[in-house]
C-alpha cells in the first residue's frame, strides 16, 4: 500500500471518528426545554420562595403572639428540630439518590411529600386552644411534619441538574430563575397591609385570622405550582440503574463526594461567603448609632436592591464570555475591593465627607448608600454562578465516578452551611462584645444612638471589613476549582460519549 493510500485512509478514519464524535456531542447541543417547561420550573421556584419567605418571617411571631407559645418553648422546639433535621437530611438524601421510577428520580418528590408539608404548614398557623406541654408537643410535631415534607420536596432543586444535558440551556434557565427570584418576596410583603386593613373593614376578622388565611393561601399557592411542575417537566440525564446504585455503598458515595475537588472548592466558598452575614448583623447598629436613625437603613434598602434587576442578565453574559469560575473569582475580588474602599473612605465611623456623620449628614448618607450599592453589585452574580459551578461539579462526579449523588451532595453542603451559620451566629454576638457595645435607651425605653468614638469605629470595622474578607475569600476559593479550560472541554466531550453509550444500551433517547 502506498504512502498516499495510507494517508488517505488515515484521513478518512479521522473524519469518520470526528463525525462520530459530533454525533455524540449533538446530544448535548440540542434544545430540549419548551416555554411551558421553563415556566413550570420558574413557577415552582417562585411558589417555594414566597412560601419559605412567609414561613421564615412569620412562624415565630404567630406562635408566640397569637398561639401563646412561650419564647423558651419555641427555642427548645427549634433546637430539637435542628438536630432532627440533620439526621433526616442524610436519610432523605440517600432515599432520593436511589429512587428510580417511570417518572424519573426527582419528579415524584414534587407531589409525594405534598400532604406532609401542607398539613405541617396548616398546623403551624393554627391556634389549637391548648397550653403547657401539650401545646409545645403540638407545635413540635407540626414543625417536624413540615420539615420532613420539605426535606423530600426540596429534591425539586435537583431538577436543574437533570432537566437538560445542554449546558448553555441549563445556565440560561438558572439565570432566568434567579431573575424571577427577585420577585420571590412580593406576596409575603403584602401581609402587614392585610393585618392592618382587614380588621378595620370587618371587625370580626382578627389579626390571627389574617395570618391563618394568608398561610393557607400560601400553602395552596405553592402546592399548585408543584403539581403543575410535576406534569410539565422531564428529567433527561441518564442515571445508574437501581441495581448499580445498590452496589455502591453509602461510604463509597461519601468518599466520592469528599474527594470531589470542585465540590470542595464550592463548599469552601460557601463557608467563607456566609461570614458576610456577620457584617450584615451589625447593619441596624450602624444605622442607629453611626448615622443616628434606623430609618436610614430603610432608605438605603430602596436603592441597593435596584441594580439586582440589571445584574442578573449581566451575570449571564459574563459567564458566557469568561466562564463561571473566572466570573465568581472576579465577583469575589470586586466585592473585597468595594467594601475596603467604603471602609477607607468612611474611616473611622462611616462619615465620608466630614469627621462625623451629623456634619453634612445628607451627603454622608448619599455617599454610604452609593458605595454600598456598588459593593452589592456582585451579589446576584454570585447567586447565578453558584448553581452553575455546582452543576459542573456534579458533571465532574459523573464523569469521574459514574455517579450523580445530587441529594447526598446537597446534604453535605447543608452540613457546612449549618456549621457556618452556627459560627456566624456566635460571631455576630461576640463582635459586639469585643467592641464593648452598650445599648442605650431614653426614658420611654426607645433606643438612642451611642456616641462613643471607639464603639462607632468598632461598628464601622465590622460593618465593612468582615463582608470584604468574606467576599475576597469566596472568590479566592475558586482558584482551587479545576473545571475550566482544557479539562472542562475534555469533560464535556467524554461525558457526552458516556451518556450517549448509556442511551444506546437502554434504547432510549432524550426527549
Amino acid at each position: 500500500m502506498s504512502d498516499t493510500q495510507v494517508n488517505t485512509n488515515a484521513a478518512a478514519q479521522a473524519e469518520a471518528t470526528g463525525e462520530e464524535l459530533l454525533d455524540k456531542l449533538a446530544y448535548t447541543k440540542k434544545r430540549y426545554l419548551t416555554p411551558k417547561e421553563i415556566a413550570a420550573y420558574v413557577l415552582v421556584n417562585f411558589g417555594q420562595k414566597n412560601l419559605s419567605q412567609f414561613i421564615t418571617n412569620n412562624k415565630q411571631f404567630f406562635m408566640t403572639q397569637f398561639a401563646g407559645l412561650s419564647p423558651k418553648a419555641y427555642a427548645n422546639i427549634n433546637l430539637f428540630s435542628t438536630i432532627y433535621d440533620a439526621v433526616d437530611d442524610t436519610i432523605s438524601g440517600l432515599v432520593i439518590d436511589r429512587t428510580r421510577t417511570r417518572w424519573g428520580r426527582v419528579r415524584p418528590f414534587f407531589i409525594i411529600p405534598l400532604p406532609l408539608w401542607i398539613l405541617g404548614g396548616f398546623m403551624l398557623f393554627t391556634t389549637p386552644g391548648i397550653t403547657g406541654g401539650t401545646q409545645t408537643a403540638y407545635f413540635a410535631i407540626a414543625t417536624i411534619i413540615y420539615g420532613l415534607g420539605m426535606s423530600y420536596f426540596n429534591a425539586w432543586n435537583l431538577m436543574i441538574y437533570n432537566i437538560t444535558p445542554n449546558i448553555n440551556e441549563r445556565n440560561n434557565l438558572i439565570t432566568t430563575t434567579k431573575f424571577f427570584e427577585l420577585f420571590g418576596t412580593w406576596l409575603p410583603s403584602f401581609l402587614p397591609f392585610f393585618v392592618d386593613l382587614l380588621p378595620k373593614i370587618n371587625p370580626s376578622i382578627t389579626n390571627a385570622g389574617v395570618y391563618k388565611g394568608f398561610a393557607y393561601f400560601m400553602l395552596v399557592f405553592s402546592a399548585s405550582f408543584a403539581v403543575f411542575g410535576f406534569f410539565n417537566m422531564r428529567e433527561r440525564i441518564p442515571l445508574q440503574s437501581r441495581e448499580e446504585m445498590n452496589k455502591t455503598s453509602v461510604w463509597g458515595s461519601m468518599k466520592n463526594i469528599i474527594t470531589n475537588r470542585p465540590l470542595l472548592a464550592i463548599i469552601l466558598s460557601d463557608f467563607f461567603n456566609n461570614f458576610k452575614a456577620v457584617g450584615g448583623s451589625t447593619e441596624s447598629y450602624f444605622w442607629l448609632n453611626n448615622t443616628g436613625s434606623l430609618a436610614n437603613g430603610g432608605i438605603c434598602g430602596l436603592f441597593t436592591g435596584i441594580p439586582n434587576y440589571v445584574m442578573v442578565p449581566f451575570a449571564a453574559k459574563l459567564v458566557k464570555k469568561f466562564g463561571a469560575r473566572t466570573t465568581a473569582i472576579a465577583a469575589g475580588l470586586f466585592g473585597l475591593a468595594a467594601y475596603m474602599l467604603l471602609f477607607v473612605l468612611g474611616y473611622p465611623n462611616g462619615a465620608i465627607f466630614s469627621d462625623n456623620f451629623e456634619d453634612g449628614k445628607i451627603f454622608n448618607l448619599i455617599g454610604v448608600i452609593a458605595l454600598l450599592t456598588v459593593a452589592g453589585l456582585p451579589n446576584k452574580i454570585i447567586q447565578v454562578c453558584n448553581p452553575i459551578l455546582t452543576a459542573d461539579a456534579l458533571d465532574y462526579m459523573e464523569w469521574k465516578h459514574g455517579l450523580r449523588n445530587e441529594a447526598l451532595v446537597t446534604t453535605v453542603q447543608g452540613y457546612f452551611t449549618k456549621l457556618a451559620g452556627a459560627i456566624t451566629g456566635w460571631l455576630s454576638g461576640m463582635v459586639l462584645h469585643w467592641i464593648h457595645y452598650v445599648p442605650l435607651e431614653d426614658e420611654a425605653g426607645n433606643a438612642i444612638a451611642n456616641t462613643d468614638p471607639e464603639i462607632l469605629k468598632g461598628i464601622w470595622i465590622v460593618f465593612c471589613v468582615l463582608p470584604a474578607l468574606a467576599r475576597g475569600l469566596y472568590g479566592l476559593s475558586f482558584i482551587l476549582y479545576p473545571i475550566h479550560g482544557e479539562l472542562q472541554q475534555r469533560l464535556i466531550v467524554e461525558l457526552a460519549e458516556k451518556r450517549a453509550a448509556v442511551l444506546a444500551e437502554t434504547g432510549k433517547e432524550a426527549e
